[in-house]
């Protein structure tokens, strides 16, 4: 999910510099929502890679890869591009028609996915998955990549015409609110649960309801787990991504690990900190106008990019080094994002009055 929203403002450079470009996007079908979000993409073409590796024999012989494969394959492309570069974005790349391009060898995310491009690039590894796409995205289409803050052109989103996100189908707290991004990928860039129960209550201390988002039922039952108790925290049921980005939109702010709902909240410039510990900030972080990075200190290991921890003698699920933030660290944190933007607004009111 995060890389969807990293590629965003691509697109919009893009758009820019090219007016009129349009972009089908092939996407899984859990993420279809995204790309929907930006005026330049005309089609999304869904894949179901998770859903597929569960069900080999129903993929080859059920008719959906089939399917897939030839409305991937309905039209020939002037540009194929894959800013993924891996192994399974590379084999898209392949079956669709038009000139392939990606990054070369020494910049490809997984090595062997530059065998599957006509054209390659040198793109710089050093620096933030957003930039890297956008330096893909200018030199495969010719133009000089801009200078200007990342754009993800989601302040123009027209969900089915309308002039702004849609309202949400549930009832929002009366309270001012926060979402609590607690979920991600891999266990160990998760923050223990006695940590995030801990912030919680802070929350309520300080006059706000907590919203807890999830995806999978393992999720879900997590969530439960940390609401339990509390009467101003309550567990979304599963939600579209559209819909949990419009709730993110209402919210006072949010705190988050390192998952694909940190990058939309960021995206929409709503007032957050991410937790990072086993992954790079520097490389990979949720970028946005009002987000701020807390990158785990005094771990010579990190980021390690391992799945699990093995830290001095412990060996598990809980990353060491996330677990170090306390969560009145989180929340002094958090704060100083909240005060900063109360600042910037209030110099506006000046100027505009």
């Amino acid at each position: 999910m995060g890389d969807l929203v990293q590629a965003l403002p691509a697109l919009t450079d893009a758009q820019n510099a090219i007016p009129g470009i349009q972009f089908d996007w092939a996407v899984d079908e859990a993420f279809a929502e995204i790309p929907t979000w930006h005026p330049a993409v005309r089609n999304t073409i869904k894949t179901a890679h998770r859903r597929w590796r569960k069900n080999l024999f129903k993929v080859f012989f059920g008719g959906e890869l089939s399917h897939f494969k030839k409305e991937l394959r309905a039209i020939e492309y002037d540009f194929v591009i894959d800013a993924q570069s891996n192994i399974k974005s590379s084999i898209v790349t392949w079956l669709a028609r038009g000139l392939k391009c990606g990054p070369d060898k020494a910049s490809v995310r997984e090595v062997g996915a530059q065998l599957a491009y006509k054209q390659t690039y040198s793109i710089a590894k050093d620096q933030l998955a957003i930039d890297r796409w956008r330096d893909l995205f200018s030199q495969v289409l010719g133009y000089e990549r801009p200078t200007t803050d990342p754009d993800f052109s989601l302040s123009s989103y027209l969900p089915q015409g309308k002039q702004a996100w849609p309202e949400p189908s549930i009832a929002l707290p009366r309270r001012p609110y926060l979402v609590f991004v607690h979920n991600a990928s891999w266990d160990n860039k998760c923050w223990v649960n006695d940590h995030w129960r801990q912030l919680i209550q802070i929350a309520d201390d300080n006059g706000f309801d907590v919203l807890l988002p999830w995806g999978a039922e393992w999720e879900r039952e997590q969530a439960e787990v940390l609401a339990k108790g509390f009467d101003h925290a309550r567990v979304l049921p599963r939600l579209p991504l559209t819909e949990i980005a419009s709730i993110l939109t209402h919210s006072s702010g949010a705190v988050c690990v390192d998952t694909g709902l940190a990058h939309i909240a960021a995206a929409l410039d709503v007032p957050m900190v991410t937790l990072y510990g086993p992954t790079d900030a520097k490389l990979i972080g949720a970028y946005g106008k009002n987000s701020v990075h807390l990158s785990a200190q005094g771990f010579e290991c990190t980021p390690c990019y391992k799945r699990s921890c093995a830290y001095q003698e412990y060996k598990g699920p809980e990353a060491q080094c996330l677990k170090s933030f306390a969560a009145q660290q989180v929340w002094s944190d958090f704060m100083k994002v909240q005060d900063k933007l109360k600042t910037a607004q209030e110099v506006i009111a000046e100027q505009d009055g």
